[in-house]
């Protein structure tokens, strides 16, 4: 009876697996696959020791303003005064720790899903320019100009325009001239929107970064080719602008005066984690905020799927970006370059337990201010301290 039974149990075991996988299989075929990825050759990433041996110094970072703001991603100050702009489309003003409104480029009803984000708009990269106004990069409406004191807001270029015949469908981060004639300025990409900032991740389609002449009011397009370029920077003495590649994991170097004008070069390759947005520290050097790790040791999830595009495909086809995104382990990184682009120190939150999902760490009096695409707070670490 033993054996009658196992093979009864086989048939409908096989039968089961069978009826379960043919259906999916040919789902699989036929579901369209919203992203289109291409092979990308990284490699294997950074062991992580030296100056970016992992610790736990980003855990001394305190969370201030929790609850009260959502997803400041870059942070600016005049004088004492914090500026930042959240999920829900606000540009924010934050003083003597009270937390005011002063703008908002898009316009409401504004929550803080995805949805609604094309017509609220998305306020990321950040810079005060001379005069003290506010230079914004939004995702949606392009780049703009805000006055902090009155919050009169006004589009220098906006996302309707066709720049050199392409379409800017992800404006992300700016860097300005001390004397506010140029912002250089990126475009994640000319084909997806923040919102879907995963499938950017996965397709890897190449955009660019561009320069924007606030007295002749002209838009150039500088660099081509780079896959997620987000973060911008000018050096201390505005000779070159860094560029954060972010699928390819490293940092490009645009010169924009002097012998080598026009010219481009690797500034740091194959970095720990995947860049977001740069900013000066006080000793010259650079503050690179990590929007993922891939971590050496251990298993980098990015670099396994960086050269199988069908894998990629399958994923999907079959699930949303919001599921795919709580496959992605939480780990806060923030490294910090020499002038010439080598790891000076790091500061690590293994799981992202008290600061998470950090996009930016400004320097401002002795403090890093740690921005967040999502979370809730923004993070302030003391550098005496670390």
């Amino acid at each position: 009876g033993s054996t009658y039974s196992s093979k009864v149990f086989r048939v409908t075991f096989l039968t089961l697996a069978v009826s379960v996988a043919v259906p999916l299989l040919g789902v699989t075929v036929l579901l369209d696959c919203p992203i289109d990825p291409q092979p990308i050759s990284l490699k294997d990433p950074p062991l992580l020791m030296g100056a970016l041996e992992p610790n736990t110094k980003l855990r001394k970072a305190e969370r201030l303003w929790e609850n009260q703001l959502v997803g400041p991603e870059s942070i600016v100050n005049i004088g004492d005064v914090l500026f930042t702009g959240t999920a829900d489309g606000k540009i924010i003003k934050i003083e003597d720790g009270e937390i005011q409104t002063i703008a908002r480029i898009g316009h409401g009803p504004c929550g803080e899903c995805r949805e609604d984000e094309p017509t609220c708009g998305r306020p990321l990269g950040m810079r005060v320019g001379p005069n003290n106004t506010l230079f914004v990069a939004d995702a949606y409406y392009g780049l703009c100009e805000v006055d902090p004191d009155t919050g009169e807001t006004k589009i220098l270029v906006s996302t309707k325009t066709l720049i050199e015949g392409q379409k800017l469908s992800f404006v992300n981060d700016l860097t300005v001239t001390r004397d506010g004639r140029k912002i250089y300025f990126t475009d994640s990409s000319s084909k997806w929107q923040r919102q879907d900032y995963l499938f950017l991740v996965m397709e890897g389609t190449d955009d660019g970064l561009l320069e924007y002449d606030t007295v002749t009011k002209e838009v150039k397009v500088l660099m081509v080719g780079l896959r997620f370029p987000n973060g911008v920077q000018l050096s201390p003495a505005e000779d070159f602008v860094l560029v954060q590649e972010t699928a390819m994991a490293r940092i490009r170097r645009y010169y924009v005066s002097g012998l080598m004008k026009g010219g481009a070069d690797m500034f740091v390759e194959n970095m720990p984690g995947l860049p977001d947005n740069i900013r000066l520290s006080s000793s010259g050097g650079y503050w690179v905020a990590m929007a993922l790790i891939r971590p050496n040791p251990g298993f980098s999830l990015l670099d396994f799927l960086s050269e199988k595009p069908w894998i990629k495909r399958m994923i999907f086809k079959l699930l949303s970006q919001e599921t795919v995104t709580k496959f992605v382990p939480k780990y806060s990184l923030v490294v910090e370059l020499s002038e010439t682009g080598s790891y000076k120190r790091s500061f690590h939150d293994p799981n992202g337990m008290t600061v998470a999902y950090v996009s930016e760490a400004h320097e401002h009096n002795g403090h890093l201010y740690l921005g967040s695409f999502r979370s809730p707070y923004i993070g302030r670490l003391d550098l005496r301290y670390v």
